[in-house]
């Protein structure tokens, strides 16, 4: 069982004034950045564009049917 706070007389690397010997520690970035993979391509397609303009305007000619009805 290892504890969280070793001894530092028996740690590896470790000097006695609180410095960490050279090579001891993993660089401080990795050498990979950026996206490994492409992104999708973003906004509406045709078709689910011409469906909501469908249904935008069956739901206006509804509306427009029930003022008609009321007035006359």
């Amino acid at each position: 069982m290892t504890t969280p706070d070793p001894d530092p007389r028996r740690t590896p690397g470790f000097q006695p004034v609180g410095r960490v010997s050279p090579g001891e520690t993993p660089p401080a970035e990795g050498g990979i950045y950026g996206i490994s993979h492409q992104e999708p391509p973003g906004g509406w397609g045709p078709v689910p564009l011409a469906l909501i303009m469908a249904v935008v305007a069956l739901v206006a000619i509804g509306l427009i049917g029930m003022v008609v009805a009321l007035i006359a």
